[in-house]
């Protein structure tokens, strides 16, 4: 069994943003194999926001990029259960990180059940890899924030405008 460092712990939690013990946690399930751990942690974000789906949404924020020609811009609606979490510095870079995101992969559906049978599962935003790091979903990302701020999080729409040239 690997020994559970800080360095190794500090890792793993650059890469999945979830709290310093519960990083320590999943190492330590793994026998310290940052690989594992990490697959661990998704699977956990993804069950505790299962658990908190049926809670309410009274908050949130609207994340907007502009590409830098100007020629693409984006909003995205991310909502959450409170304003504590709403103006959270984290909450808001996220629902910016997702705008950028739809800026760049132009996503044509929200979820997979409002993409058509014959739809490329690539136009859904919730299933393209995050372009920040290819490894995990934007899924994954919206469970990932889940469990770090305790509450209900998902992206309820957003838009994308664009120059055509």
């Amino acid at each position: 069994m690997t020994e559970i460092t800080t360095e190794l712990v500090k890792e793993l939690r650059d890469k999945t943003g979830v709290s310093v013990m519960q990083c320590k946690k999943a190492l330590e399930e793994t026998g310290g194999d940052i690989e594992k751990a990490t697959a661990l942690l998704l699977e956990k974000s993804a069950e505790i926001a299962g658990k908190k789906s049926d809670r309410t949404l009274g908050a949130g924020t609207i994340g907007s990029y502009v590409h830098s020609t100007g020629t693409v811009g984006v909003m995205v609606e991310l909502l959450c259960e409170t304003d504590f979490v709403a103006k959270n510095e984290e909450f808001k870079a996220l629902a910016r990180d997702i705008a950028m995101h739809v800026s760049a992969t132009d996503p044509k559906f929200l979820k997979s059940e409002d993409a058509g049978a014959d739809s490329d599962p690539e136009s859904v935003l919730l299933n393209q890899p995050f372009i920040k790091n290819p490894e995990v979903t934007i899924i994954n990302l919206v469970q990932s924030a889940t469990q770090k701020f305790g509450e209900k999080i998902e992206v309820s729409r957003f838009v994308r405008f664009s120059i055509s040239q």
